[in-house]
This record gives structure tokens, sequence and C-alpha cells, in this order.
């Protein structure tokens, strides 16, 4: 029963096209309007700040607009399943950790972040012992510290446990 459910489609080509191209309005039109903000008019002394990116902007909505109409006038021979639900699962199984992952870097900083992302992902999809988990997580953070802080000298995003160490 669970496989028939799996295979079924999560949306279809239709709603993807639709959804896409509304995302890409909204994102357009949000630098429309920035730009419009920072000025998108062409002064005494040149461009504004907003002059080209507006026009960046309103070529994304165009885009976007012709999209949107061609996925809401769709023949319905042509609409067929997107995706399917297990397909969905697999990517949002992986989706899903790296947005918090990538939130938490602000938060934890990158090595805490990283050490958390590497050892839920070997434990989680992997199944190793917690050992592995631990050296391979830990020694990856350790790595790279050395790579970047040590070696290059470019400072990446830090948090407290960084701190409590003096790594700052």
């Amino acid at each position: 029963m669970s496989e028939g459910r799996e295979g079924r489609a999560a949306f279809t080509v239709k709603a993807a096209e639709i959804g896409v191209a509304l995302f890409f309005f909204a994102l357009g039109a949000l630098v429309v309007f920035d730009s419009v903000r920072l000025g998108a008019k062409w002064g005494e002394d040149g461009p504004q700040a907003g002059y080209f990116p507006f026009y960046i902007g309103l070529i994304i909505c165009a885009a976007a607009a012709i999209n949107l109409l061609r996925g809401v006038s769709m023949r319905p021979e042509r609409d067929k399943g997107f995706v399917e639900v297990g397909q969905l699962k697999l990517v949002l199984a992986v989706l899903l950790p790296t947005a918090v992952y990538a939130a938490l870097v602000g938060w934890l900083g990158i090595y805490v972040a990283s050490i958390l992302f590497i050892a839920f992902f070997m434990r989680w999809l992997g199944k190793y012992a917690w050992w592995k988990v631990a050296a391979v997580s830990v020694g990856n953070s350790i790595f790279f510290f050395l790579v970047f802080e040590v070696w290059f000298k470019i400072p990446l995003p830090k948090g407290p446990v960084e701190t409590l160490l003096r790594l700052n």
C-alpha cells in the first residue's frame, strides 16, 4: 500500500510551472521595488545604484509572466506528474537538513554546525557507528579550521563554542 502512495505524483508539471513562475515573479518584483528605493533613474553623474538592477528585475518579471501564462494554458494531455512522493521525500531529506545547517552557521558558527550536519547525515542516512560519526565530523571541522584559520588566515563564522575555547 505504501509503495502505491510513494509512486503517486506529489504535484503536476502545471503546478510546478505555475509555482516557479510565481516565485520568480515575486523575486523580480522585489528587485524592482528595492531598485526604486535605491534610485533607478539616470542621474546627473550617470546611472543611480538601482538603475541596472531595475531593468534586470523587469526582465525577470516579464519572463516569469510568460512562463506563468504558458503554465496556466498548458493542455491537459501534457500535464503529467512532475515528481513522485517518494522522489520528493528523498530531495527533502537532504534539502531540509541543509537549510537548518545554513541557519545554524550564523548562530553556532561553521565548525559546530558542520559537526552536527555531518554527524546527522552519517548516523541517519549512513547508519555508521557513533565512534566513526564522532571521528569524521569532529576531524572534518578540525581539518578545515587548520586549513582556513591557521594556514590561509581566512576567518570563518564562529559561534559561542569557539569563543569559549578562545579560538576567535
